[in-house]
């Protein structure tokens, strides 16, 4: 879904739907939800092993202020969650639905000047903690949050009040 391939021409970026943005956030928010609450179901010592590192790696991105680094990150410690749950199905669709989003997280990203405050950072690490202990209706409430919490703030980049009003 990133690339259009134009008839008898070659490829381009594909553009981003905004009019449509309400069924990739219900797709994100739900994978989230899901991933997390198989996670929490199906968890394993070597799957929330991947999950930390992954977390380790984001944080460390984040840290050292890198988008792009967190974009990777990010993927890489949701794929890993996506995986602890077990469904190969689910984790071929959320990686989709995670890869035609990394233009809305570098706009997310962008938003915070790329300083992400380390209260979203813990925002992982509690996800983390409840899959770690079982706790599927926690680890659901917390993947909705989450995705409630980048959402907004998409949202609120996209209808920020920018005009220039001078007075006439």
């Amino acid at each position: 879904g990133l690339v259009e391939t134009l008839p008898n021409r070659s490829a381009m970026v594909a553009r981003i739907d905004f009019l449509n943005l309400h069924h990739f956030f219900d797709a994100i928010t739900l994978m989230y939800r899901l991933t997390n609450r198989l996670a929490a179901m199906n968890r394993s010592d070597a799957a929330l092993a991947r999950i930390r590192a992954a977390q380790a790696d984001y944080a460390a991105a984040v840290a050292a202020q890198d988008a792009l680094a967190m974009i990777a990150a990010n993927r890489s410690f949701h794929a890993a969650i996506a995986e602890a749950g077990g469904n190969p199905y689910y984790t071929q669709f959320f990686l989709r639905v995670l890869d035609e989003g990394r233009r809305l997280l570098r706009l997310y990203y962008q938003s915070f000047d790329d300083r992400l405050p380390q209260e979203y950072v813990g925002e992982h690490d509690a996800i983390i903690a409840a899959i770690a202990a079982g706790d599927v209706e926690e680890s659901d409430r917390l993947g909705r949050a989450h995705a409630d919490q980048i959402v907004r703030q998409i949202r609120a980049l996209l209808a920020r009040e920018r005009r220039d009003d001078p007075p006439l």
